[in-house]
C-alpha cells in the first residue's frame, strides 16, 4: 500500500508549529497524489491548508491510533517519528504521572521535580527476578536486567546514564546502586553496601548530592561539576564486595570563580556555617559574603538546605568510609586554607611587577593552616623562576598574572584534595575478597550547547559523540542479531555513523592534534590555532564550518547539533600550569595531609592547575599512574590526557553488555510536572533517542509472534482462512492485506513489518470492529422498531375490542333502564294514591282523638287544681319552716368546707413542693411500689368503710321502709276512725304535727344519706383518680427506668465490644510481633548453625590418612552432640530467664521482710485456732487407720477360716515346687519388709529425736513434719501393699483347692499372720508418736491446700507469680528465722537438713525396693499358675480314679494395655532417628493414621512420667524438638515434610494439654482418657516451647507454599486469558511481555487452582486442623491478592476495562474453589477484597461526580494512591474506549483527601498473620494405637 493512501479524510496528522513544536490536524478532504496543499481541521476548529511539494515527499507525519498513544516503550509506536514520540512522553508525563518510557534498549527518564513513592523497598522487592518487559518501565527493571545477565551471562555490565544538568542523572545513578545494595546484599560484615551508596565521595548533603562535587547551577540546586564511573565489585555468589570509582571532568575553575546566580562546591558552604563550633574556631573563618571564593555569584542561600545540618551529615558520611576525626580536620583545613587564599590581594607596583602588602592577614592564615613559610608563599605569588644553561633568574611577574597564577595554585589545591577524597573512598570500598564480576554505572555530562561554548564544553561533547558511537553500534549490532536470529535477510540499514566527526576531533592533524602542538609553540595563542583550524578544515571536512562575523570561532557538526566554539582560553586551559615554585613550597610543609597530596606530584601524569581566563576549568584525574615516566609525558595536556582517559574508558564499556538511561529536563524552571516540549525536543536529539528510532523505523521496527498476531487480527480473517497451522494462517491473510511484500517479513518466530503498517492493519480492524458494530447496531434497531410495530398492533387490536364492547354494554343497559323506569312509574303513582288515602283516614282518627282527650283533660286539669292548691298551702308553711333550716345547715356545712379547702390547699401546696423536689423524685422511684401497694390497702380499706356506709344506709332505708308502713297502717287506721277523728279534733291535730314532725325527720335522714353518698362517692372518684395518677406515674417512671437501663446497656454493649476489638487487635498485632520475633529468632539460630558448621569444618579438617569411621557411628555422634548442645542452648536460656526471677524475686523478697515482721503476731494467734482443728483431723485420721486394722484383722481371720476348713480334706504329701517357689518369695517378700519397716522405725525415732530437739522452731517443725507424713504415707503404702500381698495370696489357695499342698501352707499362714502381728503393733506405736507432731503440722496443712485451690483457679501466669510469691515467702520467713537464731542453733539447723536429705534418699530408695518386689510377687504367682496348669495335666489316671476332682477352668485374661510406651535410655537416639530423621511423611501419611509419630512420642512420654523419670522426660522433648528443626532445615523447601510435621507438632502439643490433668482440657475427655492423664510431671512451658515451635513451622510452610505459587500468581491471574478473545492483544515494543495466549509451560488459573488442590488434599491427609488449614489459605489468599494488585498497580497494559473482566472472573473461581472445599468462613474471600475493587475500578464509569463519588465508597479497602494510580494507569484497549481525564483524576483526590491512611503504593506481601492452634482433642484411644513394622521401633514395649 503506498503512503499517500493513507491520507484519506479523517486521517490524523502532525503539522509543525513555533510554539509547541508540533500540533495535532485532520484532513477534511482525501488526498491525492499531485496535490499542492492539504486540507486540514486543527482541533481549535480552525481550517488551514498546509501546503505539499508535488515532487518531494513531504507529506506530515501520521498521527498513531489512540490506543497506541501510552505505551510504555516507543517501538510499539506504528508511526516512529519525532512528534510521536514527544506526545507519548507527554501523554505519559502529564497524564499518567510517569516518569519512565522505554525506546527500544534505552529507559528515558523525565525528572519530576516532586518526591515520588516509586522507590521503596516494596517496589525493589516487586521488580526483584521479573523480566524487564513484564513491568512497567523503571530504572530498577534496568538494574534488574544488569543484575540478571551478570549472574546468568557471567559478563560485565555497565549502565550509562547521561543528561543535561539537572536533568536527574545522579538521582538515577544512586537508585540503581540502591537497588544492587538491596537485592544483591554484602558478602562481608563490613556493609560494603552501604559504603557504596554513601560512597559518592563522601559528601552526600542530601539524598543525592556531594558537598565536595557538587554546586548550584542556574540550571540545577545540585549539580555534579564531574562525571564519574562506578564499579560495584561482585563475588561467585553476586553479593557486592566492593567499588571502585573513576571521576572525569571536575570543573575546577568554579573554586575561583562563579557566574551570576550559581554557587561554589557545597563543602565551602557548610565550613562557613558551622564556624561557630568549637572544633572550628582555628579556621578563622566567617560568612559566605567574606569571602571571594564563595559570593561571586550572590546567591549563597539554596532554598530549603541548611549547610550546617548538611555538614554534619558530611561529616557522618566521612566517618562511615574510615577517614577519622584527625584526617577530616585537616581537610578541613585544607579547604579553609583555600578560602583564605581567595581573599589574597595582589597590588600593582609597576606595569611589570606587583606586591602583596606586608603582614596580609588572609596569607598569614593560609600558611598557618598549610604550614609553610609566609615569605617563602609572598616571594612565589609574585615571581617566577626564569631557567637558562648558565643561570636562574627570578622575574617579577605582572598583577594579571599573579593573579592567575594565585587561581591557578587554588584551583591545583582542589584537585589534589579532591583526587584524595577519591582514593581514599576507594580504598574503605576496596575487598580482601577476589572479584569475580562488576557492574558499572557511568555518570557524566550529556551534550551541551550554550551562547558561548568553550574548551569544557568541547571536551564533553566530544566524549559525548564516542558515547553515542558506541550507542549506535550496539543498537545496531542488537538490529543484527534479531534479524539473524529470526533468519530475516539481512540489508544493510543506513544510520548516521558520527565516525567523520569524530575524526575531525581525535585523528592527526585533527582539532585536538593541532591544539596540542600549537600549545607546544613558544609563542602559540589562540588566534593563531584557530587559523590552522580553518586552514586544515574548512574545505576538507564538511562537518567543519567558520562563523560569518568571527575569526576566532569555529563551527562543528556533532551528530545532535552545530555548536559554534570560542577559541579564546583553549591553550591555557588545554595546558593547565601551575608555578612549580609554588608546589615546592607546599612540599617542604609541616602539615602532613598537604605533604600526602602533593607526594606523587613528580609520579603524576597530568598537571592538575591551570591560569584563569574562561569559564570554567577542567580536571581528569588520571586512571593509572606508572613509575619511571619521562619528564615528557609529564607535560601532558589536558586534551590528550581527556583523550587517553575516554579510550579507556570506552574500552571497559566495549567489554561490557551496556544498558542505557537518558535523563531528560521537562522545564527550566523546576515546576513539577510541567511538560516543555522544545527543551524536551532538543534533549531528544541530543541523547540519541531519536536516533534510535530512526534506526529501528528504517527496518522493520514491529514485530509479532504469529500467536500474538493471530489473536489481534483473528476478527480479519473469515472462518475458510483459518488453519491448523497458524504461520501459514498468518502469511496467507497477510498477503491478502498487505499487497507489497516488502512491506513485512516472516521470521522463525516472529512477523517483522515497516513503519505504518501495524497502524494500517489496525485501521482494517477498527473498520472491521466498525462495520461489525454497525451491523450489529442496524440489526438491533430492526428488531426493537419492529418489537415495537407489534406491540403497538396488538395495543391497536386491543383497544378497538375493548371499546366495541364497551358501546355494545352501554346499549343494552340503555333498554334496561327505559324498561325499567316505566315499571318503576307504574309503582310509584299507586304508592302515592295510596298514601294519600291512608294520610287522610289516619287524619281524622288522629284530629278525634286528640279532641275527646283534650277535653278530658280539661275536665281532669281543673278537679286536679283545686286538690293540688290544698295541697300547696299545706306544704307551703312546711317548705318555708325547713328552708330555714337547710339555709342554716348550708352556712355551716360552707363554712366547714371553706375550713378544709383552705387546709387542703396548704398540704396540696406542700405536697407540691416536695414532689418538685429532686429527693422526693428519688424517693418515689425507690419506694414506688410500696406506696402503690399502700394506696391499695388504702382503696381497699376505704372500699371496706363505703361498704359499711351502704349497709347502714340499707337498714336506716329498711327501718324508714318498716316505719313508713307503720305510718300507712296508722293513717288507714286513722281514717277508719275518721269518724272518730272528727269528734276528736284535737287528738287529730296532735297525731298531725307527729306526723309532720315524722316526715321532716325523715326528709332530713334522706338528705343526709343523699349528702353523705355523694360525699363518698366523689371521695371513692378522687381515690380512683389519684390511683390512676399513680399508676401513670408508675408507668412513666417504669418506662424510664426501662429506657435508662435499655441505653445503659446498649452503651455498655458498645463499649465491651469496642474496648473486645480493640483488644482482639492488640492481641493479634501482639502475636503477630511474637511470630515475628520467633522468626527472626528462627533466621538467627540458622545462621548461627550455619556459621558453626562453617567453622567446624574449617576447625575439623580431616588431615589425609586419617581412617574413616563408620558413618552411622558419626551421624550418631553429630546427632548426640547437637542435642546436648541444644540441651545446653535450652538451660542457657533457664539460666538467664532464672537469674532474671532471681533479681525479682530478691527485690519481692526485699519488700516482704517488712511485711513478715508485722504478720508474725498475728501467726500466733492463728496457730491456736488452728490446734483444734487438727485434733479433730487427727482423731478422724486415727479412726480411719482403726478401720483399715479391722479389715485386715477380718482378711487374715477369712484366710485362717479358709485354711481351717480345707485342713481336713487336704492329705499329707511333700509340698510341689510351686507351693516352695511362692513360700520362698513370701519369706523372702516379707524379710525384705521386716527390714524396711525397721529402717523406718529407725528413722523415724531419729526424726521424732531431732523434732524434740527442735521442738521450739517453727520451720524444723514444718520440714520434720513434711517428713514424717511421708513416713505415714509410706506406712499406708506398706499395710496396703500388705494387703495386696494377703489377698493374692488367697487368690493363689483358692487356686491351689483340691490339691496336696495345703497342709504345709498352714506355716506361710502363721508366718504371714505373725508379720501382720508385727506391722500392727508397730503401727500403733507409731501412731503414739505421730500424733503430736501432726497436731502441728495441720495449720500448714490447710494453708498448703487453700494456696494450691487458689492457684488451680488462675490462669497459669498467675497460677506462676502465685507460686512465686509464696515461695519468696516461705524464704522470706527462713531467713528471717536464720537471721534471729544463734550460730549454734545454725549449724545444727545445717546438719539437720543434711540428714534429712539422706533419710529422704533411703526413703526413695526403699520405696523403689517394694514396688520392685511387688512386680515380681506378680511375677511369680502367673508362673504359679502356669505351673499348676502343668501339673493338672500330669496327675496319673489312678489319682483321678481314686480321688476324683471337679475339673477347675481357669481363663487367661486379656491384657490391658495402660496406653503407654517403654523404652531404654540408650534407645532414645534410635528412636528419635527413626521417628523423625529417618522418617518419610510420603509413605507414613497414606499407611497409618494421621499423626501417628506424635502419638508415638507422647506414649513414650507418658511412661517416662509414669516412672517419675524427669532427665529421660527433658531428654525426649529437648531431641525430639531439635530434630524436628533439623529435619525442616533439612528438607526446608519440601512442602509435604513441613505440612507433616507441622500437623504432628500441633497434634503432639494438642496431646500434651489434652492429658496435662487441667480441668479446661478434659471436658470432652473419655473416663479412660481421664486415666491417662500426666501424674508427675507440669509440661506447660514445653507446650509453649512446642507453640513456638509450631508457629515456626507455619512460617515455614507458609513461605514454602509462597515460593512455590509465585510463579503462577501473575501469569494466572493477570496475563493468562481465562476468557478468551475477551481483551485483545496490543502491539508491543522491543521490550516482550509475557503473552496472555496459553503456550505449553504457561502458567493459568487452573495451575494455581490444581497446586491449591495439592496444597488441601496434602493438609488433610496429614490430618491437619480444619482451623489451621483455614488460617494457611487465608494467607495464601492474601498472598495471591497482594502479588495480583502490585504487578496491577506497575503495569500500565493491565489496566483495562476487559483485564478488569478477567480478573473478576478468575477470583469468582477462586470463591467457588473455597465453596467446594467448605472454607468460605476463612476469611479468605475477604483478603481478595482490595483486588476485586481495584477490578471493579477498571470497569466502573470515570465520567461525572456521580461516578467520583461511587468510586470513592466502594474502593474503601484501597488507599487513595492505589486508586490514583489506577485511574493514571487505565489504557484503553480499543479504540471504543475512552481515557480517564485529569479533571476526574483530581476530583477523587479531593474527595479522599481527609482519609487517613499509609501513602504506601504496594501492598506488603511478606506480612504474615499471626496463627493461632485451637485446643482440638483427639478421641482416639491411646491404648488402641499399632506401630507399624516398617517404622523399625521394635524396641519399643506396649505398657
Amino acid at each position: 500500500m503506498a503512503a499517500f493512501e493513507l491520507y484519506t479524510k479523517y486521517a490524523r496528522v502532525w503539522i509543525p508549529d513555533s510554539e509547541g513544536v508540533w500540533k495535532p490536524a485532520e484532513l477534511t478532504r482525501d488526498y491525492k497524489q499531485g496535490d499542492s496543499v492539504l486540507h486540514l481541521l486543527l482541533e481549535d476548529g480552525m481550517h488551514v491548508e498546509h501546503p505539499s511539494d508535488p515532487e518531494v515527499p513531504n507529506l506530515p507525519p501520521l498521527r498513531n491510533p489512540d490506543i497506541l498513544v501510552g505505551e510504555n516503550d516507543l517501538t510499539a509506536l506504528s508511526y516512529l517519528h519525532e512528534p510521536a514520540v514527544l506526545h507519548n512522553l507527554k501523554v505519559r508525563f502529564i497524564d499518567s504521572k510517569l516518569i519512565y518510557t522505554y525506546c527500544g534498549i534505552v529507559l528515558v527518564a523525565i525528572n519530576p521535580y516532586e518526591n515520588l513513592p516509586i522507590y521503596g523497598t516494596d517496589i525493589i522487592n516487586a521488580y526483584s527476578g521479573q523480566n524487564m518487559g513484564d513491568m512497567d518501565p523503571h530504572i530498577f527493571a534496568v538494574a534488574e536486567e544488569a543484575y540478571k545477565q551478570m549472574a546468568r551471562d557471567e559478563r560485565n555490565q555497565s549502565i550509562i546514564v547521561s543528561g543535561e544538568s539537572g536533568a536527574g542523572k545522579t538521582v538515577s545513578a544512586k537508585y540503581a546502586m540502591r537497588y544492587f545494595a538491596t537485592v544483591s546484599g554484602s558478602a562481608s560484615e563490613a556493609n560494603v553496601e552501604e559504603k557504596v551508596l554513601a560512597s559518592n565521595p563522601i559528601m552526600e548533603v542530601t539524598g543525592s548530592s556531594w558537598a565536595i562535587g557538587n554546586a548550584k547551577t542556574t540550571r540545577n540546586d545540585n549539580s555534579s561539576r564531574f562525571g564519574k564511573y562506578i564499579e560495584i565489585g561482585f563475588d561467585k555468589r553476586h553479593r557486592i564486595i566492593g567499588a571502585n570509582m573513576r571521576t572525569y571532568l571536575l570543573e575546577k575553575s568554579r573554586v575561583v570563580f562563579q557566574a551570576e546566580d550559581e554557587r561554589n562546591y557545597h563543602i565551602f558552604y557548610q565550613l562557613c556555617a558551622s564556624s561557630h563550633l568549637p572544633e572550628f574556631q582555628a579556621l578563622k573563618l566567617g560568612s559566605v559574603e567574606d569571602f571571594l571564593c564563595t559570593n561571586q555569584g550572590r546567591s549563597p542561600i539554596i532554598e530549603g538546605v541548611d549547610d550546617a545540618k548538611e555538614m554534619s551529615m558530611t561529616r557522618n558520611a566521612f566517618t562511615l568510609l574510615g577517614i577519622n576525626d584527625s584526617y577530616q580536620m585537616g581537610v578541613f583545613r585544607v579547604l579553609a586554607a583555600i578560602l583564605h587564599l581567595g581573599n589574597v590581594e595582589v597590588k600593582d607596583r609597576d606595569a611589570d611587577s606587583c606586591t602583596i602588602q606586608p603582614n596580609n592577614g588572609h596569607l598569614m592564615v593560609f600558611c598557618e593552616l598549610l604550614g609553610v613559610a609566609y615569605q617563602d608563599m609572598t616571594h612565589w605569588l609574585c615571581h617566577k623562576k626564569l631557567k637558562t644553561t648558565t643561570e636562574t633568574y627570578h622575574k617579577p611577574l605582572p598583577k594579571l598574572q599573579a593573579v592567575n597564577a594565585r587561581d591557578a595554585l587554588t584551583k591545583h589545591i582542589y584537585a589534589k584534595l579532591f583526587g584524595w577524597i577519591v582514593d581514599r573512598v576507594n580504598r574503605a570500598l576496596q575487598s580482601s575478597v577476589r572479584q569475580h564480576s562488576f557492574i558499572g554505572v557511568l555518570d557524566i555530562y550529556g551534550f551541551e550547547t550554550f551562547e558561548v561554548n568553550s574548551f569544557e564544553q568541547f571536551c564533553i561533547n566530544y566524549a559525548n559523540e564516542k558515547l553515542q558511537q558506541q550507542f549506535n553500534m550496539h543498537v545496531f549490532k542488537l538490529e543484527q542479531e534479531e534479524y539473524m536470529k529470526e533468519q530475516i535477510p539481512w540489508t544493510l540499514i543506513d544510520f548516521y555513523d558520527n565516525q567523520p566527526c569524530i575524526n575531525l576531533i581525535e585523528a592527526k592533524m585533527g582539532i585536538l592534534d593541532l591544539l596540542d602542538e600549537e600549545c607546544k609553540m613558544p609563542k602559540g595563542s589562540d588566534d593563531s590555532w584557530a587559523q590552522k583550524l580553518y586552514n586544515t578544515h574548512l574545505k576538507m571536512s564538511p562537518l567543519f564550518e567558520k562563523p560569518r562575523l568571527s575569526n576566532k570561532a569555529f563551527i562543528v557538526q556533532h551528530f545532535a547539533d552545530k555548536v559554534e566554539y570560542q577559541c579564546e582560553g583553549f591553550l591555557e586551559k588545554n595546558k593547565d600550569t601551575v608555578n612549580e615554585e609554588q608546589i615546592t613550597v607546599l612540599k617542604a610543609s609541616k602539615f602532613e595531609l598537604l605533604v600526602e597530596l602533593f607526594q606523587d606530584e613528580d609520579k603524576s601524569t597530568s598537571p592538575v592547575g591551570a591560569p584563569s581566563g574562561g569559564r570554567t576549568r577542567l580536571s581528569v584525574k588520571p586512571n593509572r599512574t606508572h613509575p619511571g615516566q619521562s619528564s615528557k609525558e609529564h607535560k601532558m595536556t589536558v586534551g590528550l590526557q581527556f583523550r587517553n582517559s575516554l579510550h579507556l574508558l570506552m574500552d571497559t564499556l566495549n567489554a561490557t553488555t551496556p544498558h542505557y538511561v537518558r535523563c531528560i529536563k521537562p522545564n527550566d524552571f523546576k515546576l513539577p510536572f510541567t511538560f516543555d516540549p522544545k527543551r524536551a525536543v532538543q534533549q531528544l536529539r541530543a541523547c540519541g533517542v531519536l536516533e534510535t528510532i530512526r534506526i529501528s523505523a528504517a527496518g522493520f521496527p514491529s514485530r509479532w509472534t504469529y500467536q500474538e498476531f493471530f489473536s489481534r487480527y483473528r476478527v480479519l480473517m473469515k472462518q475458510k482462512d483459518v488453519l491448523p497451522d497458524k504461520k501459514l494462517t498468518c502469511k496467507k491473510v497477510l498477503e491478502k492485506l498487505i499487497k507489497d511484500e516488502d512491506k513485512y517479513q516472516f521470521g522463525k518466530n516472529k512477523i517483522f513489518f515497516r513503519a505504518g503498517q501495524v497502524a494500517y492493519l489496525e485501521k482494517l480492524r477498527a473498520d472491521k470492529l466498525r462495520a461489525a458494530c454497525i451491523r450489529i447496531q442496524k440489526t438491533i434497531r430492526c428488531w426493537l422498531q419492529r418489537k415495537k410495530y407489534l406491540r403497538m398492533k396488538n395495543s391497536a387490536i386491543t383497544i378497538q375490542r375493548h371499546v366495541r364492547g364497551y358501546q355494545a354494554r352501554c346499549l343494552a343497559k340503555f333498554l334496561r333502564q327505559t324498561r325499567a323506569a316505566i315499571i318503576i312509574q307504574k309503582y310509584q303513582r299507586m304508592f302515592v294514591e295510596r298514601k294519600h288515602y291512608k294520610q287522610q283516614l289516619a287524619a281524622a282518627l288522629i284530629i278525634q282523638c286528640i279532641l275527646r282527650a283534650y277535653m278530658a283533660r280539661q275536665q281532669y286539669r281543673m278537679l286536679l287544681r283545686e286538690h293540688k292548691a290544698i295541697i300547696i298551702q299545706k306544704h307551703m308553711r312546711g317548705w318555708m319552716v325547713r328552708q330555714w333550716y337547710n339555709r342554716s345547715l348550708a352556712a355551716v356545712v360552707y363554712l366547714q368546707s371553706c375550713v378544709r379547702r383552705m387546709r387542703a390547699k396548704h398540704e396540696l401546696k406542700k405536697l407540691k413542693i416536695e414532689a418538685r423536689s429532686v429527693e422526693h423524685f428519688k424517693k418515689l422511684n425507690i419506694g414506688m411500689e410500696n406506696k402503690i401497694m399502700q394506696l391499695q390497702r388504702k382503696v381497699d380499706e376505704q372500699h371496706k368503710e363505703n361498704k359499711a356506709i351502704t349497709e347502714r344506709l340499707v337498714g336506716l332505708e329498711s327501718s324508714h321502709t318498716v316505719e313508713s308502713e307503720k305510718l300507712r297502717a296508722e293513717v288507714t287506721r286513722l281514717r277508719s276512725t275518721e269518724v272518730e277523728a272528727k269528734n276528736n279534733a284535737g287528738r287529730i291535730a296532735a297525731l298531725l304535727e307527729e306526723l309532720e314532725a315524722l316526715r321532716t325527720e325523715k326528709s332530713v335522714i334522706e338528705e343526709w344519706a343523699e349528702t353523705y353518698r355523694d360525699e363518698m362517692e366523689q371521695m371513692v372518684a378522687d381515690l380512683k383518680e389519684q390511683n390512676t395518677l399513680l399508676k401513670s406515674e408508675k408507668d412513666e417512671l417504669n418506662r424510664l427506668i426501662q429506657e435508662q437501663a435499655e441505653l445503659m446497656a446498649e452503651r455498655m454493649q458498645r463499649v465491651l465490644q469496642e474496648e473486645t476489638r480493640q483488644l482482639e487487635n492488640e492481641l493479634n498485632e501482639e502475636r503477630s510481633r511474637y511470630q515475628n520475633l520467633l522468626s527472626e529468632h528462627l533466621q538467627l539460630e540458622e545462621r548461627y548453625d550455619d556459621l558453626r558448621e562453617e567453622m567446624n569444618l574449617t576447625l575439623h579438617v580431616p588431615k589425609q590418612g586419617r581412617l574413616r569411621t563408620d558413618s552411622t557411628q558419626s551421624s550418631n555422634e553429630s546427632y548426640n552432640s547437637e542435642l546436648i548442645e541444644s540441651e545446653d542452648g535450652s538451660r542457657g536460656l533457664e539460666k538467664r530467664d532464672d537469674e532474671q526471677e532471681k533479681q525479682s524475686m530478691q527485690d519481692k523478697l526485699e519488700r516482704g521482710e517488712g511485711q513478715f515482721q508485722r504478720a508474725g503476731g498475728r501467726d500466733d494467734e492463728e496457730l491456736k485456732v488452728c490446734r483444734g482443728a487438727e485434733l479433730e483431723y487427727e482423731s478422724l485420721k486415727r479412726q480411719e487407720l482403726e478401720c483399715e486394722n479391722k479389715k485386715l484383722k477380718h482378711d487374715l481371720n477369712q484366710m485362717r477360716q479358709l485354711l481351717m476348713d480345707e485342713a481336713p480334706v487336704i492329705s499329707t504329701g511333700t509340698p510341689s515346687p510351686a507351693y516352695k517357689l511362692l513360700l520362698d518369695q513370701l519369706n523372702s517378700a516379707s524379710e525384705q519388709l521386716d527390714v524396711c519397716k525397721e529402717e523406718v522405725l529407725v528413722l523415724r525415732s531419729q526424726l521424732v529425736n531431732q523434732k524434740e530437739a527442735m521442738q521450739q522452731k517453727c520451720e524444723n517443725e514444718l520440714c520434720v513434719g513434711s517428713l514424717v507424713h511421708r513416713h505415714v504415707e509410706i506406712s499406708g503404702t506398706s499395710l496396703q501393699e500388705t494387703k495386696e500381698l494377703t489377698l493374692s495370696y488367697t487368690e493363689e489357695v483358692q487356686q491351689m483347692k483340691g490339691e496336696g499342698e495345703v497342709t504345709c501352707m498352714k506355716e506361710s499362714h502363721r508366718v504371714l499372720e505373725a508379720q501382720l502381728q508385727t506391722q500392727r503393733s508397730n503401727y500403733e506405736n507409731e501412731l503414739e508418736v505421730l500424733r503430736g507432731e501432726l497436731q502441728n503440722l495441720r495449720e500448714e496443712n490447710n494453708r498448703q491446700q487453700q494456696l494450691l485451690a487458689q492457684n488451680l483457679q488462675l490462669p497459669p501466669e498467675a497460677r506462676i507469680e502465685a507460686s512465686l510469691q509464696h515461695e519468696i515467702t516461705r524464704l522470706t520467713n527462713e531467713n528471717m528465722e536464720m537471721l534471729t537464731d544463734h550460730k549454734s542453733e545454725y549449724k545444727v539447723r545445717l546438719l539437720l537438713w543434711q540428714r534429712i536429705a539422706d533419710l529422704m534418699d533411703q526413703l526413695e530408695k526403699q520405696e523403689k525396693i517394694i514396688r520392685k518386689f511387688k512386680k515380681q510377687l506378680k511375677i511369680f504367682a502367673k508362673k504359679i499358675g502356669e505351673l499348676e496348669g502343668g501339673q493338672t495335666e500330669a496327675v496319673s489316671p489312678g489319682q483321678v480314679s481314686d480321688e476324683p476332682v471337679q475339673p477347675v477352668n481357669i481363663p487367661r485374661k486379656e491384657k490391658d494395655f495402660q496406653g503407654m510406651l517403654e523404652y531404654k535410655k540408650e534407645d532414645e537416639v534410635k528412636l528419635v532417628k527413626n521417628l523423625v530423621l529417618d522418617l518419610k511423611p510420603r509413605g507414613v501419611a497414606v499407611n497409618v493414621i494421621p499423626g501417628l509419630p506424635a502419638y508415638i512420642l507422647f506414649m513414650c512420654l507418658r511412661h517416662s512420667d509414669y516412672i517419675n523419670d524427669d532427665q529421660k522426660v527433658r531428654s525426649l522433648l529437648t531431641s525430639t524438638i531439635s530434630s524436628i528443626k533439623k529435619i525442616l532445615k533439612k528438607r526446608g523447601d519440601d512442602f509435604e515434610t513441613i505440612s507433616f510435621w507441622l500437623s504432628n507438632t500441633c497434634r503432639f502439643l494438642h496431646c500434651l494439654k489434652q492429658y496435662s490433668g487441667e480441668e479446661s482440657f478434659m471436658k470432652r475427655n473419655t473416663p479412660r482418657q481421664n486415666e491417662h492423664c500426666l501424674t508427675n510431671f507440669d509440661l506447660a512451658e514445653y507446650r509453649q516451647v512446642l507453640s513456638d515451635l509450631a508457629i515456626q513451622i507455619y512460617q515455614q510452610l507458609i513461605r514454602c507454599m509462597e515460593t512455590i505459587l509465585q510463579p503462577m500468581i501473575v501469569s494466572g491471574m493477570l496475563e493468562h486469558e481465562t476468557i478468551q478473545g475477551v481483551s485483545g492483544v496490543k502491539p508491543t515494543g522491543l521490550r516482550k511481555r509475557t503473552s496472555s495466549v496459553v503456550d505449553e509451560g504457561t502458567n493459568t488459573l487452573d495451575s494455581i487452582l490444581r497446586q491449591m488442590t495439592v496444597f488441601y488434599s496434602a493438609l488433610c491427609l496429614h490430618g491437619t486442623d480444619a482451623e489451621l488449614i483455614k488460617q494457611v489459605f487465608r494467607q495464601l489468599f492474601y498472598i495471591i491478592g497482594a502479588v495480583t494488585l502490585n504487578n496491577l498497580l506497575l503495569r500500565k497494559d493491565m489496566c483495562s476495562w476487559s483485564k478488569g473482566m478477567q480478573i473478576r472472573y478468575n477470583v469468582s473461581q477462586l470463591e467457588e474453589w473455597l465453596r467446594e472445599k467448605n472454607l468460605v468462613t476463612c476469611g479468605a474471600r475477604e483478603m481478595l477484597e482490595p483486588l476485586v475493587q481495584a477490578a471493579q475500578l477498571l470497569q466502573v464509569k470515570k465520567k461525572t461526580d456521580e461516578d467520583a463519588e461511587a468510586i470513592c465508597s466502594m474502593c474503601h479497602n484501597l488507599t487513595t494512591v492505589q486508586i490514583v494510580k489506577v485511574l493514571n494507569l487505565y489504557t484503553p484497549v480499543n479504540e471504543f474506549e475512552e481515557r480517564v481525564s485529569i479533571t476526574f483524576i483530581r476530583t477523587i483526590q479531593t474527595r479522599l483527601r481527609d482519609r487517613k491512611e499509609s501513602p504506601q503504593l504496594l501492598m506488603d506481601t511478606k506480612i504474615i498473620y499471626p496463627v493461632t492452634f485451637p485446643f482440638n482433642p483427639s478421641s482416639l484411644a491411646l491404648e488402641t494405637v499399632q506401630i507399624p513394622s516398617s517404622l523399625n521401633l521394635s524396641f519399643l514395649v506396649r505398657v
